[in-house]
């Protein structure tokens, strides 16, 4: 009896050539420069030619994203995966500030590359370390007398995010439909926010928990699936409480991720 034809495959190809972007304001933003950095060296680790831009106007952010795009297009060889890191101040509505203080939507920057014939059926990742509003997130404390809460209570570490971790994926097994790669601009997009819509994301002189910690889990266990990871660095992140430079109060952090992936991602075989 022939053996049944093999089913789609449950893992992206990531043999090819990777290339990521790094779009960051510094200036006015302590501790940027060494999130940038950590990055860096984690992408290169893992193979992304990596471009780097600091203290991009709102224009710019549009304009790299273009000319990323269009270099994509236009290179010789096919390419597995992209990588898109956005690192600005944000606005109260989501928008990233470029460093002449003019918004700009990260949708539009995403959508820049959805349309990326070099990319269609590609794992597409966006991290955007930025605020996404004003809100702070106190935490759900447990009950208990004041005194022993305050021996409970772990000294407060560097500054970082809130809220709850969201989770958006495809309907499971959506891949293996018949659909061909890309069929769709939506699909093979993976977004990770430093905060929940509606709430700030925290950074001090040593960077942002968002990125040290991401780089720290990658680097520890780089082929492990994203997700999986992902998830294992928001736990770490949640855990923490982070004390504002605009208050004395403890806050509580969180990240949300958005996924459409329709495949295991791993970054290292």
């Amino acid at each position: 009896m022939p053996e049944p034809a093999p089913g789609p495959s449950t893992h992206y190809d990531l043999s090819r050539a990777r290339a990521a972007l790094f779009l960051a304001v510094i200036q006015d933003r302590p501790g940027a420069q060494h999130d940038v950095e950590a990055l860096r060296g984690l992408c290169q680790a893992l193979g992304f030619e990596t471009t780097l831009r600091t203290d991009p106007t709102a224009q710019a952010f549009q304009e790299e994203l273009a000319q990323f795009r269009e270099r994509l297009d236009t290179r010789s060889g096919p390419v597995s995966c992209v990588l898109v890191a956005l690192m600005a101040h944000g606005g109260p509505r989501g928008q990233l500030m470029g460093a002449d203080w003019q918004e700009v939507h990260p949708e539009a920057l995403q959508r820049e590359l959805s349309h990326c014939r070099a990319l269609r059926g590609c794992p597409k990742i966006f991290l955007l370390q930025a605020c996404r509003g004003g809100n702070r997130d106190a935490g759900v404390r447990p009950t208990a007398l004041p005194w022993y809460w305050r021996w409970l209570q772990a000294p407060p570490t560097i500054p970082s995010h809130a809220d709850v971790l969201q989770i958006y994926a495809d309907a499971q097994g959506s891949a293996s439909k018949g659909s061909p790669p890309g069929s769709s601009d939506q699909a093979d997009i993976l977004t990770v926010y430093a905060a929940a819509e509606g709430y700030v994301a925290y950074r001090d002189e040593k960077g942002s928990d968002f990125i040290q910690m991401l780089v720290e889990v990658l680097r520890a266990k780089p082929g492990g699936d994203l997700l999986e990871l992902l998830t294992e660095v928001n736990r770490r992140v949640c855990e923490q409480d982070v004390l504002g430079p605009d208050c004395d109060e403890l806050r509580k952090a969180c990240l949300e991720i958005r996924s459409s992936l329709r495949r295991r991602l791993c970054l290292q075989a």
